[in-house]
C-alpha cells in the first residue's frame, strides 16, 4: 500500500515537469525562431515478484510474470526542430532560413548558432543579432550605404545612392546530424554537443541547405491549441496521481481501522 503512495507521486513530478515545459512553449509563442520543446516519460524500475518462463515443480513453465512498477519520470524534453511559419516584415536586415540551417554568430570570442534572423546594425555598421553579438563570417555595412540587398543565395551587398556597390559578402550557414542535440543556451543561440556532431558549414542554397529569404522572420514553432490540448492532458494527469494518493490513504485508513 506505502508503495503506490510514492509511485503515484513520481506521476505528479512528472506531470509538473511536463506543464513546465508546455508553459516554456507558450511562453514563447512570439519569439523569433524559437523552436518548442517536447516531455518524454520514461518507466522506471520494476518489483519482480515471479519471472515469465519459470518452471513449476510440476515441470509446467509459467507463461506471464509477475512485475509491480515504480512509476515513472521525465526521460528528455526534447528540442523539436520543424521550421516554424513566416512572417514578412520588409525590414532590410530581416532574414530567414528556408529549409535546413542555422546562422553563426559570435559570443565572447566563441562561435554559436541560431534560427533568429532579426538582425541589426552596431555604431560601426557590423552586422549584430538582438543581443549585439556580430554574426560570422563579419559584415559590416558603410556609413554611406543606403540599401542592402540579400539574395536567396546568402550574398549580401551594401549600396549606395547610384546603387555602387560599396561592401558585399555573404552568409555562412550550419547544419546538424542531429539538431535535437544541440544545447539551448537562452537568448536564441546554440552550442554544439558531442550528440548533436559537429557542424556542417555551407553556403545557402547548396545541397543539403536552405536559402535566405530577405525581409522576412521565421516565427515560433509552437502550435498553441496542441499546447493547450497537451496542457489539459497533463491537468488531468495530475488529477488522477493525487486521486491515487488519495485513495491508498483511504485504504490504509481503513486498515488500521480494522481492530476497532
Amino acid at each position: 500500500m506505502m508503495r503506490s503512495l510514492y509511485t503515484a507521486a513520481t506521476g505528479m513530478i512528472a506531470q509538473q515537469t511536463h506543464l513546465d515545459v508546455i508553459a516554456h512553449n507558450l511562453a514563447n509563442v512570439n519569439t523569433t525562431g524559437f523552436k518548442k520543446n517536447r516531455a518524454e516519460f520514461q518507466d522506471l524500475i520494476y518489483q519482480t515478484h515471479k519471472f515469465a518462463g519459470t518452471e513449476t515443480i510440476g515441470g509446467q513453465q509459467i507463461p506471464v510474470g509477475v512485475q509491480v512498477g515504480l512509476g515513472t519520470k521525465v526521460n528528455t524534453t526534447a528540442k523539436i526542430h520543424t521550421q516554424g511559419d513566416y512572417v514578412k516584415t520588409d525590414s532590410p536586415l530581416d532574414t530567414a532560413i528556408e529549409g535546413e540551417g542555422y546562422y553563426r554568430v559570435l559570443r565572447n570570442g566563441e562561435l554559436y548558432y541560431t534560427r533568429d534572423g532579426a538582425f541589426k546594425l552596431n555604431s560601426d555598421g557590423v552586422l549584430v543579432t538582438q543581443d549585439g553579438n556580430p554574426v560570422d563570417p563579419e559584415f559590416t555595412v558603410p556609413a554611406e550605404a543606403v540599401h542592402i540587398e540579400i539574395d536567396s543565395a546568402g550574398f549580401i551587398a551594401a549600396l549606395n545612392q547610384r546603387g555602387e556597390i560599396l561592401a558585399q559578402g555573404r552568409f555562412v550557414i550550419s547544419r546538424f546530424i542531429n539538431p535535437p542535440g544541440l544545447f539551448s543556451l537562452g537568448y536564441n543561440i546554440y552550442q554544439p554537443t558531442a550528440a548533436s556532431g559537429p557542424a556542417i558549414d555551407g553556403n545557402p542554397g547548396e545541397e543539403g541547405f536552405g536559402t535566405i529569404a530577405h525581409g522576412f522572420l521565421e516565427l515560433s514553432n509552437v502550435e498553441v491549441v496542441m499546447e493547450m490540448v497537451e496542457m489539459i492532458t497533463a491537468q488531468r494527469a495530475y488529477e488522477m496521481n493525487s486521486k491515487a494518493i488519495t485513495t491508498s490513504d483511504e485504504m490504509l485508513a481503513i486498515a488500521n481501522n480494522l481492530k476497532r
